[in-house]
């Protein structure tokens, strides 16, 4: 349920002029039929936030069209990293979980049983105000604007609660004060770290063993990434040990020349304290001093993690006893060789050869693409994002 309005407000956001995304509002006539043309605005951009800040939206409502709507709507969605706070008895609010590539998102819908006039700008009596959470970072605010009947619950998202705040009504706005768009998309960004990290391996046995590897990456927060814009993607770049081939390599990762490129997530979004496994089987081949193979980050700028020590890791193999085993398909120093599809997650995967999205290694790309990773998602589970998350946010319910 909604909480009472944070006590520190956003004293030191700023409101940026730049990237306000607006979609032009739908026509004033269907055919021979006037109806409304509802438009929303009076939102800008914010940056600058801290996590705890709050920040007030004077949204205003005005029909540009030349019949009175009768009554009106306004829909209020953030991303995770926001909380809509003090919400309305006339508003309700729903929680959406990630779903194919979208984020996780909170939604309030606020109805108002009252005459909108065509050219008469309005505004809620009292603004819906926004608190940046602790793994607040890059967010988006999406607003609509509508006439009639409030739109249903999002089907993927759990039931719509109504808010707990007294009800508000619209009042007259700002004069000029009129927005041009039924929809718009407004950025938030709020000053905070996040930390992505890999751990390695430490392997052992004898000539002709075959030995599971597992290896990790993590966002170890506090915020959470939504990977657009100055938020790049990230892939783990793995080096197995000299000595060793593949018997069965994860089923996200592909050889890149020697390198196996696997993705961070399944997604657009890594969700604070969440994780990804990556599990190999290896046939030790035979016995080099000082064999040693390495799990790192692929090298984009992160300006949000400015920790790099743990930016990379060893994968470390002790072989007991000498000599050397004969081949079975693969090749030594860590290639792919004859390879079969692997587990994501440490589940492994059935019939897995290269067939079954192995194809996928030799479009030449050291990128996967979304869809492609989005559909081996579906095809495998959702046991390879473990999401280990601190605070996942409250459920309105």
């Amino acid at each position: 349920m909604p909480r009472p309005p944070h006590s520190r407000r956003a004293s030191g956001a700023a409101v940026a002029a730049a990237g306000l995304i607006v979609m032009a509002a739908a026509p004033a006539a269907f055919g021979d039929e006037a109806v409304p043309q509802m438009v929303v605005g009076g939102v800008e951009p914010v940056s600058g936030l801290r996590p705890g800040d709050t920040f007030d939206l004077p949204v205003t409502v005005a029909n540009k069209g030349t019949v009175t709507a009768r009554t009106a709507w306004v829909s209020y969605s953030v991303t995770r990293g926001l909380d809509l706070v003090d919400v309305p008895s006339n508003c309700r609010v729903q929680h959406v979980r990630s779903y194919d590539e979208m984020p996780e998102y909170w939604t309030a819908t606020c109805a108002y049983d009252q005459a909108v006039e065509p050219g008469v700008v309005l505004t809620p009596e009292k603004p819906l105000r926004v608190e940046a959470l602790d793994r607040a970072y890059h967010d988006r605010l999406r607003l609509r604007v509508g006439y009639g009947d409030a739109p249903s619950d999002d089907e993927n998202g759990e039931p719509s609660v109504p808010g707990t705040a007294p009800a508000v009504k619209l009042v007259e706005g700002p004069a000029g004060g009129a927005g041009s768009a039924k929809y718009v998309h407004v950025p938030v960004t709020t000053v905070n770290t996040a930390d992505y990290r890999v751990t390695g391996a430490a392997l052992s046995g004898r000539a002709g063993d075959t030995v599971t590897m597992k290896v990790r990456f993590a966002n170890a927060g506090p915020a959470w990434l939504l990977e657009e814009g100055e938020v790049p993607g990230v892939h783990v770049l793995i080096k197995l040990p000299a000595g060793t081939s593949v018997v069965k390599r994860d089923y996200y990762c592909h050889d890149k020349g020697g390198t196996y490129n696997c993705p961070a997530h399944l997604g657009m979004n890594m969700p604070e304290d969440a994780q990804m496994e990556y599990t190999f089987k290896l046939r030790i081949d035979k016995r080099i001093a000082g064999a040693r193979g390495s799990i790192a980050l692929s090298p984009e700028r992160r300006s949000f993690d400015p920790d790099k020590a743990n930016d990379k890791a060893d994968i470390t193999l002790d072989v007991t006893g000498g000599g050397s085993a004969g081949s079975t398909g693969g090749s030594s120093g860590g290639s792919s060789g004859g390879s079969t599809g692997g587990s994501a997650g440490g589940s492994s995967s059935t019939g897995g050869d290269d067939s079954n999205g192995g194809e996928l290694a030799d479009t030449g790309s050291s990128a996967l693409p979304l869809t492609g990773v989005a559909a081996a998602a579906v095809a495998m589970g959702a046991g390879a994002l473990l999401a280990m998350r601190r605070g996942r946010g409250r459920n309105p319910s």
